[in-house]
């Protein structure tokens, strides 16, 4: 297809919606992505077809009657060939002579939304930021999870409605936080890949999506990114163009089984292709990931389901992988391997030069944008007003309870990682002033992390403690970067005139986001020379550490003078409200980490592109699960300001033979991975003085099976509210068969007879002895892999 061509299809796009580049995604318009032009980064007006007056009506996509994929395929059928490949891009024109509108398939909805058209005031001019979801996942709240994601497909069918949205969203990013300095693991649930990203995946999708495989998705969801991605710039190496070594163990057990949750389970609509290559094939054209795994496998095919690539990876099949010989070649390799819709323009220019060229035929072609308009057509897209959900509004987007949930998410997420009494902190006639000090004090945006929707406001600590009783003597101190030492005589003279410091910092996007790794997990810059001189002082002192990856505390652990620790993640628009009411008592810390908090040797012991996660060679393992060595603050970490007793309550041990378990019938389960096991219960009582919740993770481990064997791995999770003093709860966890597979060599996840046991928290106050009895039972078997090189099939 000619340049100009494609620019009379891109017409209806005004010069001025062209040029609204959303300023959060800088990476895309410097060096992450030179390639993307300004089409694709547009942010343009949308609407929908009219099927009663417009040149649909009485045409079979406007035929509620006729199955959606039919439905698609009529409309498909009659567009011209230029009609259709101009329409397998994100930034869509649509076809003005049928009456499709402009369709934009790129919409953000990580924590709130980003990337569309938004005025500068008025109605849609701000929706709610969530905090990052590795901050929210920490809640251990499942059910707090389904209403962050409830809340903001409301949000997003809203601004659909109103034409400034699309009905998918390129969320959630569910890579596993392997390496610790991933600038993007903010954006996670954590480095558990097996069990914790997989629950949060469910979580968001059926909630954004309205359910589990509903009729008429509320917004359609676009899982990502598929698979293996989890560096961007780390010692020079692009997210372009990394090719990563992953065993078929690693596969199974680690890195996809999370999106198999989202496409088998929680039925998402769609999937994001990934920049990086595996065993030697790009994301984007590998046939194995997109057509072996996704719809051979998983069957996703089966809920009208289509790919997108990330924006750009068309191009990354081409350089820098290499793996075709030119960009039209790429472009036919990428769609015959099952990519439908381009997050770029590739398509555009290029589908048309390779059909010429018999590098691929129409059919493939028109079936690529047919699975892109079946979603639709589910979705509502051709019903009319009448159509589920047409009726919410930015009304809808205001409710209070959307702020209230953001707060809630954000108090529940703040893990205490340190405290010897000082906190809460308690005012009194001879403590009443508090000295707030650090990048983070009087932070705002900061607070967001990225991919930042734009809320109507946003809270600072500094703000929320001068709304309390307390007197603030403020300081910045110092930068995130900083090494210059000149604001640390303001902040020792702040903290002399007060009673008590906090001093508030960590890390920001500029040490980790999209496009930029850290080279280091250490506290950056001068920060930790400041908090040292603050402990000399003879105040009681809190850090809050900010920032979504961890960074080395041994200084702070040790440091006898410093009182408390704790992590406060990006929070959102209410997180100096979240940490000052903690703070202070209003509320009490119950998050646990996600992560590990690794020595700073860590990230230096062994190349962080090694994707082997069992200890070898210099490296001493990798996540939780197989790290031998000695973290600073364990995954799971977390206290509370309260004590608990925790004891057996219900059985503490049984036996099972798992050959008759699977061998049953069991109608109410589709998998039989998911037939309930075992229920682990634990009575747990406040023997402390405070109102608390109660946070819970079982871990299972074994000896048996072959090794090597993991150390322990997670199987469940739970949240408790409100547990007065003296009062009591029963912590119920449910264990399916299926979180006792593990994957052999060949990527069979199998579960083997022998011992395990089932332990509450890392400090195994409860332990449940478990006796599988019988033959090992594969719960799903690993697909053969294509010959490297293949380009899928015609």
């Amino acid at each position: 297809m000619q340049a100009a061509t494609l620019a009379a299809g891109l017409g209806l796009l005004a010069p001025a919606v062209l040029a609204q580049n959303n300023q959060s995604y800088y990476d895309y318009t410097t060096n992450g992505n030179p390639q993307l032009d300004q089409r694709t980064l547009a942010t343009i007006p949308l609407g929908f077809p009219d099927c009663d007056n417009g040149p649909l009506a009485g045409t079979t996509v406007c035929n509620t009657s006729v199955p959606a994929y039919q439905r698609a395929s009529a409309l498909v059928s009659v567009m011209t060939l230029e009609e259709v490949v101009n329409n397998t891009v994100n930034t869509a024109p649509g076809v003005p002579r049928l009456g499709v509108p402009p369709y934009e398939v790129w919409n953000e909805a990580l924590h709130g939304l980003t990337h569309f058209y938004q005025p500068d005031n008025g109605s849609f001019s701000w929706t709610t930021a969530f905090p990052q979801p590795i901050l929210s996942m920490a809640s251990m709240n499942r059910s707090l999870i389904h209403q962050i994601g409830d809340i903001i497909s409301t949000q997003a069918r809203a601004a659909s409605n109103a034409g400034r949205y699309g009905l998918d969203v390129y969320s959630p990013n569910i890579n596993g936080f392997r390496s610790p300095v991933w600038g993007r693991g903010q954006e996670t649930p954590g480095e558990d890949a097996f069990f914790l990203s997989s629950l949060y995946t469910y979580e968001y999708v059926t909630s954004m999506q309205g359910g589990l495989n509903p009729a008429v998705p509320k917004m359609e969801t676009v899982i990502k990114h598929f698979s293996g991605y989890d560096l961007e710039t780390w010692h020079g190496h692009s997210r372009l163009g990394n090719d990563l070594n992953i065993t078929a163990q690693n596969l199974a057990g680690y890195f996809t089984p999370q999106f198999k949750t989202g496409i088998q389970y929680a039925k998402a609509k769609g999937i994001m292709c990934s920049y990086n290559a595996v065993n030697g094939e790009a994301g984007c054209s590998d046939p194995f990931f997109l057509q072996t795994l996704l719809r051979d496998e998983w069957g996703f095919d089966k809920q009208n389901g289509f790919v997108s690539s990330d924006c750009g990876a068309v191009y990354s099949v081409f350089n820098p992988h290499m793996d075709a010989p030119n960009r039209t070649a790429a472009a036919a390799y990428a769609m015959r391997a099952g990519t439908d819709i381009d997050c770029g323009t590739e398509y555009a220019y290029y589908l048309t030069p390779a059909l010429n060229e018999q590098l691929i035929d129409r059919a493939t072609i028109d079936r690529a944008l047919t699975r892109l308009y079946a979603g639709l057509v589910e979705a509502g897209y051709f019903d009319g007003n009448s159509s589920m959900y047409r009726d919410l509004t930015w009304d809808d987007v205001v409710r209070t309870d959307a702020l209230n949930i953001s707060y809630e998410a954000a108090v529940e997420g703040l893990t205490l990682l340190k405290n010897d009494g000082n906190l809460p902190l308690k005012k009194s006639h001879d403590c009443k002033s508090v000295a707030l000090i650090g990048p983070y004090a009087n932070a705002t945006n900061q607070l967001i992390g990225d991919y930042a929707p734009n809320p109507n406001y946003i809270i600072s600590p500094l703000a929320a403690f001068e709304d309390s009783d307390w007197e603030v003597n403020y300081a910045f101190g110092t930068g995130i970067l900083w090494r210059n030492t000149s604001g640390f005589e303001e902040a020792l003279e702040a903290a002399r005139n007060s009673d008590v410091i906090v001093y508030a910092g960590g890390i920001d996007l500029t040490t980790e986001d999209e496009a930029l790794d850290r080279e280091n997990i250490t506290w950056p810059g001068n920060q930790l020379q400041l908090i040292d001189q603050l402990s000399k002082l003879g105040k009681p002192l809190t850090v809050l550490q900010f920032g979504g990856g961890q960074v080395d505390g041994t200084a702070l652990k040790n440091n006898d003078n410093v009182n408390s620790l704790m992590w406060c993640g990006y929070p959102g628009q209410s997180g100096g409200q979240a940490v000052v009411d903690v703070l202070s008592g209003k509320r009490a810390p119950a998050g646990r980490l996600v992560t590990t908090q690794y020595p700073a040797e860590y990230v230096n012991q062994f190349d962080q592109r090694d994707t082997e996660l069992q200890p070898h060679g210099n490296c001493p393992g990798q996540t939780y699960m197989w790290y031998t060595g000695e973290p600073v603050y364990a995954f799971g970490h977390g206290l509370f300001y309260t004590t608990f007793d925790e004891e057996v309550a219900g059985n503490s041990s049984g036996t099972f033979n798992i050959t008759e378990v699977v061998s049953q019938p069991h109608d109410d389960y589709e998998y039989i991975e998911h037939v309930p096991l075992v229920t682990f219960e634990a009575k747990v009582t406040n023997t402390g003085d405070m109102d608390s919740d109660y946070s819970a993770m079982l871990f299972a481990n074994t000896t048996s099976g072959p090794a090597p064997r993991p150390n322990k791995w997670l199987v469940g999770i739970d949240r408790e509210a409100t547990i007065p003093p003296g009062g009591s709860c029963t912590v119920s966890i449910e264990v399916p068969l299926g979180v006792l597979a593990r994957a052999n060599e060949a990527g069979d996840l199998i579960v083997y007879p022998g011992e395990y046991e089932l332990a509450l928290n890392n400090e195994r106050s409860v332990v449940y002895s478990l006796t599988l009895t019988g033959n090992a039972v594969p719960i799903a078997m690993w697909p053969l892999q294509l010959e490297e090189g293949a380009t899928g099939n015609m």
